[in-house]
């Protein structure tokens, strides 16, 4: 790996494990972690000697105020995103935001637009866009390898746990499989044939109201179609598929982290078999993207545009009206009588 080209000073808003995650990759990118903030100090100060980081808050005001920080990963539940982005971005600090970017569109909209208004960058936390063997794919796409694209799908299905108060299954924490885990593929599909042109979607409830399964059937406007699949009740092959006219690629189990894939035309020929050969988990390529841009004076990339990321968030509001999941904290408070 590479170390800092901007030498942007990491804050991490919040302690869970996606931030340890992300914290033990940017160690191993040799990047500046400078800064963490929880809602207690005592989190803080453990996080903050695990990963050797010398300054702990106890809270995320305080983190976002830190004038010795530049950008800060946020990694709270998913209810929490906006607000907390929010809190950074008008702090002065570009903002790497944990999938999904937020929880609705009109929130999305609100942090691109803040964002914009202070010349700053707001990115989604995709890694999987950044990752070796997802820009290799798309240089082969780019090549004409495959011909014309016509059908992509692929499947995130993990066994979670069915404690109703799981975040995975509460509302309350925009809990379900389309945000947690459906987020991946519908990305990825994106990434391939860009923005659907009609999409249908089906689920299979469970008793807190959230969805433990849901599928998508996507048309294009290239006329090709995409599916996917996410359950966080039961386990799939975690593959992805990308058929087109003069070859396939077939991405390996766990496709949206650092794996391996194969391309093979018709007949059967394999033409190109690609393995990967990263350090960590593979969430210091985004960071890495984040401190191009900044380094280069762009407020985002190619590899997912801020206005994708919203738009991503509308389809994902839409998916939900179709299979009837509303979130608590999107109903209306009643008028005071």
């Amino acid at each position: 790996m590479t170390d800092s080209t901007s030498g942007l000073r990491w804050g991490i808003l919040a302690t869970g494990s996606i931030a340890h995650a992300f914290a033990s990759d940017l160690r191993t990118a040799g990047l500046d972690l400078a800064a963490v903030g929880s809602r207690s100090q005592a989190s803080a100060d453990a996080f903050a000697a695990h990963f050797g980081i010398a300054r702990a808050h106890g809270s995320y005001e305080d983190l976002a105020a830190d004038p010795d920080i530049d950008i800060v990963y946020v990694s709270t539940p998913h209810p929490m995103h906006a607000e907390n982005a929010r809190l950074v971005l008008e702090a002065g600090k570009h903002a790497l935001v944990e999938k999904p970017f937020t929880v609705t569109r009109r929130e999305a909209e609100e942090l691109r637009d803040l964002a914009a208004s202070r010349g700053l960058l707001v990115m989604e936390a995709m890694w999987t866009r950044y990752l070796p063997h997802m820009a290799r794919v798309r240089e082969i796409i780019d090549a004409g390898t495959l011909g014309e694209v016509r059908t992509v799908f692929a499947d995130h299905t993990q066994s979670l746990p069915v404690d109703p108060s799981h975040r995975i299954n509460a509302l309350s924490l925009g809990g379900g499989a389309l945000l947690d885990l459906g987020i991946y593929p519908i990305s990825f599909v994106w990434d391939i044939l860009g923005e659907p042109a009609t999409v249908q979607a089906a689920a299979r409830l469970v008793d807190t109201g959230a969805d433990a399964e849901v599928a998508t059937l996507m048309t294009h406007a290239s006329g090709a179609v995409s599916t996917t699949v996410s359950s966080s009740r039961a386990v799939g092959p975690n593959t992805a598929h990308i058929v087109g006219t003069e070859a396939r690629i077939d991405i390996d189990r766990v496709w949206y982290t650092p794996t391996s894939f194969t391309v093979t035309t018709p007949d059967g020929t394999v033409t190109e078999r690609y393995e990967s050969h990263v350090e960590g988990r593979g969430m210091q390529y985004q960071a890495l993207a984040a401190e191009r841009f900044v380094a280069e004076g762009l407020l985002q990339g190619d590899e997912l545009p801020i206005d994708e990321s919203v738009a991503i968030m509308g389809a994902l509001d839409e998916i939900r009206r179709q299979i009837g999941v509303q979130y608590p904290f999107e109903v209306a408070a009643p008028a005071a009588r």
